[in-house]
């Protein structure tokens, strides 16, 4: 494809789009089709033929609408609203415009889930049609790979990405232009870019959402990057769970193969850049990168030490770029519309925005993006409109099992990279757990070290046997079984895997408990005495003397 036949494509597109009459988006990812979704996006087809409206009404399925928890969301092009709870009976109504039958189920712009967001990663969710190449190159799709492969240099995209302040989304927040500059600057002939889709944290459906609703923005900032550090080759590793997102990923690779959006001389240009896929088993350490590349490799997913990091040496020993779906998902942006443009939304030493998959017990559950160092308040509070009538905020779970819990006396914090570390949480890669009073702190802490212990690969000591005497510390606690010692133990052994696991995910687990243990260390005493404040653990009742 050249620039001209891109334009071209591009034009003939929103030509065919502006001469409908209405274009009706059927949020089309796992959340919405779990409710019925599917029904519905057929029962409107079935109606738009039975009108003889083809060519005039065109129905669509497209990306995540935001309010999962309000599914099956469909929005309107014609009338600019999302409706909510939408079943196959209420299609005639849709194709009417919606007056009447959706009083309470309407969201506009300005509906509060909506007025506080800003929406960049996810701005073409109702516009896009994930499976259509077309839908996304009429949205401006791949112009931002024209400019990189014709018009810059691979150093003037990586100064771009420099000069946007973009950290990496996946959860270390590690500067990902330092991270391209790196591997671009490495003498190697052979360089690889990895986009790391294995999301495992629990409650967490950021990255599989975007994949699902948005694919070939992916793609796109994943050749840019292959453009910037001179990488021939990509790998997508998704995790097996994620059968859509895998799916749509692979139509979407075949469709830019076949455009010529990938493989080689990439708009005439001596760039070429291929995409492949690797599915993971499911592994939860598989998101630790070392562990991830080797099980590319074709070798069990276990990490090794680092040094030497990925940047110098990856992938069959070769530099190697590693950045999650989010940060690529940033990039075709940034390119098209400079650095200086990312850097001035959000947070000064975290600029641009994140997406957070914002569950628990919370009104308004779902996909919520906003700029980096938004306060809690306004996510939880304002957009997802608080916790359920006859309770009160307890605290929020960020950052999955390698974060922290975040109780109500810092709802007016910001979420950035550098202040969540202060008070024993962290940004992670976006997964936000909203927990009310009738929460245990003791119990959640006990979940999130069974996790850590069941997804431990066992390489190393202090994990593979740390995670099993701490869950059994937080057990005997749930059950009412506990000593006074097992605290000082539990902490010791706090210390011990922070200070002397081998990967990420041993150097993590203790943060639940860690966190708890400092905000809520009434109720772990409670325990002690033999009552759960929330009275949620097993804790046999105390006989009457």
């Amino acid at each position: 494809m050249t620039g001209e036949v891109l334009a071209q494509t591009r034009d003939t597109e929103r030509e065919r789009q502006a001469g409908l009459r209405e274009r009706i988006a059927c949020c089309s990812v796992a959340g919405c089709l779990s409710a019925g979704g599917g029904e519905v996006r057929a029962a409107l087809e079935k109606a738009v033929n039975a009108r003889g409206l083809d060519g005039q009404v065109e129905v669509i399925g497209t990306g995540c609408l935001g309010l999962c928890s309000q599914g099956p969301l469909v929005s309107s092009a014609a009338t600019r609203q999302v409706y909510a709870g939408v079943t196959p009976e209420d299609s005639a109504a849709l194709l009417d415009g919606g007056a009447g039958r959706f009083q309470g189920r309407t969201l506009g712009p300005d509906h509060p889930f909506y007025a506080g967001q800003r929406r960049l990663i996810l701005e073409n969710s109702g516009r896009v049609d994930p499976e259509r190449i077309q839908d996304y190159i009429a949205q401006g799709g791949y112009r931002a790979l024209l400019r990189a492969a014709s018009a810059m240099s691979p150093a003037e995209i990586v100064a771009e990405v420099k000069r946007s302040g973009l950290r990496g989304r996946g959860g270390a927040g590690y500067p990902a232009g330092l991270k391209w500059e790196l591997v671009a600057r490495h003498p190697a002939s052979d360089r690889y870019v990895v986009c790391n889709a294995d999301e495992g944290d629990p409650g967490a459906f950021m990255n599989r959402s975007v994949l699902e609703g948005d694919p070939h923005r992916v793609l796109e900032g994943m050749a840019i990057a292959g453009r910037a550090v001179g990488a021939r080759q990509g790998y997508i590793y998704a995790r097996g769970e994620s059968p859509l997102a895998i799916a749509r990923i692979r139509t979407a690779i075949a469709q830019a193969q076949r455009e010529g959006l990938l493989g080689g001389r990439i708009f005439d240009s001596d760039f070429q850049f291929q995409i492949d896929l690797r599915i993971g088993a499911g592994a939860y350490v598989c998101g630790e990168e070392t562990a991830l590349l080797a099980s590319i490799e074709g070798r069990r997913g276990q990490p090794v030490p680092r040094p030497p990091y990925p940047p110098e040496r990856g992938l069959w020993g070769c530099p190697t770029l590693i950045n999650n779906v989010e940060t690529f998902a940033n990039i075709p942006a940034i390119v098209e519309r400079g650095g200086a443009w990312l850097a001035a939304i959000g947070a000064p030493a975290s600029p641009g925005t994140k997406v957070f998959a914002l569950a628990g017990r919370v009104a308004r559950a779902g996909l919520v993006e906003v700029p980096v160092g938004t306060s809690l308040r306004t996510i939880v509070m304002d957009i997802g409109g608080g916790v359920p009538a006859g309770c009160e905020f307890k605290a929020a779970q960020t950052g999955g099992p390698a974060g922290g819990c975040i109780p109500a006396a810092f709802l007016d914090l910001p979420m950035d990279y550098d202040t969540l570390p202060g008070i024993g949480s962290m940004m992670g890669s976006g997964g936000l757990i909203v927990m009310d009073t009738s929460t245990c702190m003791v119990d959640v802490a006990r979940f999130f070290m069974e996790f850590c212990m069941d997804e431990s690969c066992g390489k190393c000591v202090p994990c593979r046997a740390g995670t099993v005497q701490m869950h059994g510390i937080l057990r005997r606690l749930t059950r009412g079984e506990a000593a006074a010692s097992d605290m000082s133990m539990l902490e010791e052994l706090s210390r011990l895997l922070k200070e002397t696991s081998l990967c990420g995910l041993g150097l993590a687990a203790p943060n639940p408990v860690l966190s708890t243990l400092r905000h809520f260390r009434n109720e772990y005493e409670a325990h002690l005495a033999g009552r759960c404040p929330a009275g949620r653990c097993s804790i046999p009742v105390p006989e009457p003397v």
